[in-house]
């Protein structure tokens, strides 16, 4: 089988058949002169019709470019009647030809060295007009294309460029010294002498009327429909959208026609070496758009032969967009007057308006996918749908609809646009979106989806530690809660690994490493009175935990006088996340934090704000956090543990945590042993990891360790709180009473202050 013949030598083989033809009939080739090239005839015989008022623009050029006259015309509403007589000319600047010429050279000259600074710097230079070349960043990419436009005002005062390759996309706008600086976006603007026909408004803008007759399109040659049937496009799919050509200068170009109600508005060409081009000041619509009128389901794809590939399909409401890709997203929506590249967007807005849904089947590369996201922001998102392109062979996927339909056919791109899914709405998702999360905790496959054992065969059936989870702890000063963490942050550690960040503003750095080196080496920090006849840590011990330290955790400290607030606490931490893969967070306690709280809003609107702003950022970032909070003061109390409700603040703090924990020890000899301390679970949200229930834990003094407590001892602290419960029921004719006695005033910090302390 011969090789399959390009588009390149399809089209010069079809221009140069037609320049024979044309040569033998002593015609030309039939080129049609853009509108702003009319010659002075033309506006000669206009002036004289007195119809329009026309404006002669002269470029001021060096010596390697042409001098020529432009010709723009102004179109007004009611043509003036030509006075009798002569007519004075008055000219549209107040110097002399001469100076205004110099003026303009002088700019001129300073606009060709900036460009070529930047490295544009094409054979000759065109003013007023777009001129395609190479793009000096991206060389025109593989097939070599000149997708650089470069714009030059004839008055020299700015230039622009802008390189339409979708994975480039390099754009840049220059002005001369000396004149006045305008945004891009106004220097982008074409002014009467570059525009034929030019608007107050974008709204208002008048275009151009083109038909086939004025561009002389005419049918596709045999070689142009030869090359769309190799690419799948048959002759009828061809005949019904109106695809043409158009012959000029011994070269032939494919022309798409845009339509509206059967009208052509505008044309695109594609040449030799995939160049494009569109006519000027002309309308941007859809092509295809008369395929979507009144239709429910709309297809949107990012080129006219995808558009053609999805008739091949049997899908006529499709339509293309007409200026293919950008290279990303932008960062925000423009007005509906500066959204130029996708004017026809709201230029189409009838037809859109009426469909229920829309299915964006863009390009898969990046550029594809910027302009669905582009496209979904702007038809809005809750009925736009997207296609997943197949894989093509074992290691490629398909591009795009014209891909599929060339490589696996009409019922596979059928089958593509059926199970098209929709467009994800950030916040919003459906079941399956988790499906493998979920089959990774039914199979238990990270290991911590049925929480981390806590170190103490007590607490296991109570309490787990859970990525993600908040954990809420109280208890009246001096109970342990600090203590009793940091005990848990060991034994983490020692079990799985983690890293933990600490916001302890209560603790000084050096007595912090203290009790947590105590924990891990098991032995007294100094020679001290609590170390009894104990060995002291050595200085090898000493330094082997010192590095441990700094390995395991990572502090939140303020460096001046100021309080912390929540929001700079939860940044830093979600800093040491990132950096230092750290999986849990100690906030303690809830009263060092700084709470300026609107005027308006409640203590309880403010606490709910903040726990909510903790379990976002517990979610998120799959770090378990520990926020201690201490109860209010509590009259009549008589050594019991607090409830979760006596916390002060709100009962939010109960209401919204994932655990809650009460950690209280007997002060009472007569009641029961000084060093038993209660851990009291009084909510578990997933009862997967644990319930409501009571762990005895015995509290070593010397070393700051905490061991499951015996037997024993475990009943008689249990029968010292079931008195102290029913003495309170007694009191009060109902249990869980908390509110019955101020209890001591003792130091918020979980330090030794006495005997009786186990702290």
């Amino acid at each position: 089988m011969s090789p399959r013949p390009s588009l390149h030598s399809l089209l010069l083989m079809a221009a140069s058949a037609s320049s024979s033809a044309a040569a033998a009939a002593g015609g030309d080739t039939g080129l049609l002169l853009a509108a702003r090239h009319r010659r002075l005839p033309v506006a000669a015989a206009a002036w004289a019709a007195g119809g329009h008022r026309i404006r002669l623009l002269h470029s001021f050029s060096g010596a390697r470019v042409p001098r020529r006259a432009e010709v723009a015309c102004c179109v007004r509403s009611a043509p003036a009647a030509r006075p009798a007589g002569p007519v004075t000319v008055r000219s549209r600047n107040v110097h002399s030809e001469k100076n205004y010429k110099a003026a303009s050279e002088e700019r001129l000259g300073q606009l060709v060295q900036k460009l070529q600074n930047e490295g544009i710097n094409p054979k000759q230079w065109r003013l007023g007009n777009y001129q395609r070349m190479m793009c000096p960043k991206c060389k025109g990419g593989s097939s070599e294309e000149l997708s650089l436009s470069v714009y030059i005002r004839m008055d020299g005062t700015n230039a622009t460029w802008n390189c339409f390759r979708s994975t480039c996309g390099w754009r840049g706008f220059i002005q001369p010294d000396g004149v006045p600086k305008v945004s891009q976006a106004k220097g982008d603007i074409e002014t009467e002498s570059d525009q034929e026909v030019n608007g107050n408004k974008a709204g208002n803008k008048v275009y151009r009327k083109i038909s086939e007759e004025d561009l002389n399109l005419e049918p596709l040659c045999d070689e142009l429909v030869a090359y769309f049937s190799e690419r799948m496009i048959s002759t009828e799919t061809l005949r019904r959208n109106k695809v043409m050509q158009r012959k000029g200068r011994n070269k032939i170009s494919i022309a798409f026609t845009y339509r509206r109600d059967g009208v052509v508005v505008g044309c695109k060409y594609r040449e030799v070496d995939k160049k494009f081009t569109q006519e000027a000041n002309t309308e941007k619509i859809f092509y295809g758009l008369d395929d979507i009128k009144r239709a429910q389901d709309i297809i949107i794809v990012e080129g006219e032969i995808d558009k053609l590939s999805m008739d091949e399909a049997g899908f006529r409401n499709c339509v293309s967009v007409p200026d293919g890709a950008p290279p990303k997203v932008s960062t925000k929506i423009p007005d509906k007057e500066q959204d130029k590249k996708y004017q026809y967007l709201w230029n189409c807005k009838d037809y859109l308006d009426s469909a229920s849904r829309i299915i964006l089947a863009t390009d898969a590369d990046l550029p594809g996918q910027a302009l669905a996201e582009e496209l979904a922001r702007r038809l809005g998102k809750e009925r736009c749908w997207r296609v997943k392109w197949p894989k093509k062979n074992e290691t490629d996927t398909c591009k795009d609809a014209n891909e599929v339909l060339m490589f696996l056919g009409p019922q596979a791109l059928r089958k593509v646009i059926e199970e098209a899914e929709l467009y994800p709405i950030r916040g919003l998702f459906a079941f399956k979106d988790f499906f493998p999360e979920i089959d990774n905790y039914y199979l238990g496959i990270h290991g911590d989806e049925l929480g981390i054992r806590t170190g103490w065969k007590s607490m296991d059936d109570l309490y787990k530690v859970v990525p993600g989870e908040l954990t809420v702890v109280t208890g009246v000063p001096n109970s342990g809660k600090s203590e009793w963490i940091d005990a848990l942050l060991c034994n983490l550690n020692q079990e799985c690994g983690w890293k933990f960040v600490l916001c302890s503003m209560e603790n000084k750095v050096r007595e912090h490493a203290r009790k947590l080196l105590e924990k891990r080496i098991k032995k007294p920090f100094f020679d001290a009175r609590y170390g009894g006849s104990a060995e002291r840590m050595t200085p090898d011990e000493f330094d082997a935990g010192k590095q441990w330290l700094n390995d395991t955790f990572h502090l939140i400290r303020c460096e001046d006088d100021s309080l912390p607030s929540i929001n700079w606490v939860l940044d830093l931490a979600k800093a040491a996340v990132l950096r230092h893969g750290v999986r849990g967070l100690v906030i303690d306690p809830y009263n060092e934090l700084d709470h300026q709280r609107p005027s308006n809003q409640t203590e309880t609107e403010y606490v709910s704000q903040i726990l909510t702003k903790i379990k976002r950022f517990a979610q998120h970032h799959s770090c378990h956090v520990w926020f201690v909070a201490h109860p209010r003061q509590l009259h009549n109390w008589n050594g019991g543990p607090p409830n979760m409700y006596d916390i002060s603040g709100s009962a939010h703090f109960i209401n919204k945590c994932d655990n809650g924990i009460v950690i209280h020890r007997n002060r009472d000899k007569n009641a029961g042993p000084l060093d038993v301390v209660q851990v009291c679970v009084r909510k578990v949200r997933n009862k997967v990891i644990g319930q409501i229930g009571d762990a005895f834990l015995t509290y070593d003094r010397v070393t700051g360790q905490f061991v499951d407590a015996g037997k024993a001892t475990i009943a008689a602290a249990t029968a010292a709180t079931e008195g102290t419960v029913q003495k309170r029921t007694n009191s009060y004719g109902k249990s869980n009473v908390a509110h019955e006695m101020l209890y001591p005033q003792m130091d918020e910090d979980d330090s030794v202050s006495g005997q009786d302390s186990i702290i």
